[in-house]
């Protein structure tokens, strides 16, 4: 199991971005974690990650926890190999090159498994399979986020960590992208997704958490969040009756909500 413990996270010596922060990913599971923009949504994914020295961030107090063992110490290539990968948000491809030369420095810690990993990812994206040699700049925007998420299987990760995998993607490829998380989770990957579009997050999460500023406000099974009142109307947009709410009224109910009350 993935644990956080009471993590806090200061970015410059300044600036306390995660507030005593606790979250567990079960193996197997998906966990969402949701919030607005600026919660601390993804320095969780970088804590975790080992990736706050190059953020000029330092882990001030909490631990981090694989089965048990602390990792919040351990270097990014150290926690790759304990089976903790991550895509990022934006994809970040390395555009001049080719599908495959994308997927295989994705292998770099586990290249005895290279050729299984690649057909595994060939299976779950068909587009990858027939374009391997493509420059993976002109790809589209949805077959770039299927390269991000493969090139991050490729070290065939125990845990897997999406950062708004569904950013910028029309709605049929939004549908994708979640029946995608669900066949990695279904094959064993255990996953925690970090996602503005909560209703698609939490129809296939079997938990979730709430980000508010820096602390988790709610922690719930995924199905109570998305019947949850305070969930559906400031995050799905939604009032009591399932009324579409306006933007004004979103703003105001920010100021309002009993949970931080």
């Amino acid at each position: 199991m993935l644990v956080l413990k009471n993590v806090e996270v200061v970015y410059s010596d300044v600036i306390l971005v995660l507030r005593g922060i606790s979250l567990q990913v079960p193996d197997g599971e998906i966990v969402a974690l949701l919030g607005a923009n600026g919660a601390g949504k993804t320095t969780v994914l970088r804590a975790i990650s080992g990736l706050m020295d190059i953020h000029n961030g330092d882990l001030t107090k909490g631990e981090i926890l694989l089965d048990g063992d602390p990792i919040h110490a351990a270097s990014a290539a150290k926690i790759v190999k304990l089976g903790i990968s991550q895509v990022m948000e934006g994809r970040r491809i390395l555009a001049e090159m080719t599908v495959e030369e994308n997927l295989k420095l994705g292998a770099h810690t586990a290249r005895k498994q290279m050729d299984e990993s690649l057909e595994r990812v060939y299976s779950l994206f068909p587009p990858l399979r027939d374009r391997p040699k493509f420059t993976a700049g002109y790809l589209s925007g949805g077959e770039q986020q299927m390269l991000a998420i493969g090139r991050a299987l490729m070290s065939a990760p125990r845990y897997l960590l999406l950062d708004e995998p569904s950013l910028g993607l029309a709605p049929l490829l939004v549908d994708q992208i979640r029946d995608i998380v669900v066949e990695i989770n279904r094959q064993g990957t255990g996953v925690l997704l970090v996602e503005q579009n909560a209703t698609m997050a939490l129809s296939i999460a079997s938990h979730g958490y709430v980000l508010e500023t820096g602390k988790v406000v709610m922690d719930k099974a995924a199905a109570a969040l998305l019947a949850d009142d305070d969930v559906r109307e400031f995050y799905l947009g939604l009032g009591g009756e399932g009324e579409i709410k306006s933007f004004a009224d979103a703003k105001h109910y920010r100021r309002k909500k009993r949970w931080l009350s």
